[in-house]
């Protein structure tokens, strides 16, 4: 660090300079530790996931949700909350932002975890895709993966209202 110029240097001393350039020089960067994506875009395709700024958040958000889902014997809440949040992650990453609310209930709502009397075809459909979801990273992949685009870039309010007719087409079963 250089001195004042009124601070007296000892006559035995080396003058202090500003700055001194290091010894050695490293190295330049390079690419090469394994997980880093090496040219182009993240690499897309099933059981590779959706990156996307914060998306952890839709789990703090789940817990807000969490009251209203209704799961009838049989089905287990974490395994929806496991599945459902997964899904909202990936339709905030779809738009490049944060995860919102209305992610997660646009989740739910197109698996019928807010109705409390579903059809029982979605009942057996809905059983079989998340039966263990919050015990397994593979099954909420599945899950998450099979719900198409189109679905994802609704509005809830659309979603919603198309809910009981199509829930097939809105979740991809």
């Amino acid at each position: 660090m250089a001195a004042p110029e009124y601070v007296p240097v000892p006559v035995t001393e080396k003058a202090r300079l500003p700055w001194e350039s290091p010894d050695h020089v490293p190295a330049a960067w390079t690419l090469d530790r394994p997980a880093e994506v090496a040219q182009g875009r993240q690499p897309t395709g099933p059981r590779l996931g959706y990156p996307g700024p914060d998306i952890g958040y839709a789990l703090t958000l789940a817990a807000l949700i969490r009251p209203e889902v209704v799961a009838p014997p049989g089905e287990h809440v974490d395994d929806a909350v496991a599945g459902c949040t997964a899904i909202a992650m990936r339709r905030a990453a779809l738009f490049g932002r944060a995860p919102v609310l209305p992610d997660l209930r646009l989740a739910f709502a197109i698996w019928g975890w807010f109705d409390p009397a579903p059809s029982e075809d979605l009942r057996i459909v809905r059983r079989a895709t998340f039966e263990a979801a919050g015990h397994d990273y593979e099954i909420r992949r599945a899950v998450v993966d099979q719900v198409p685009d189109e679905t994802l870039r609704m509005s809830v309010a659309e979603a919603t209202s198309a809910y009981p007719a199509r829930w097939r087409e809105l979740t991809g079963s």
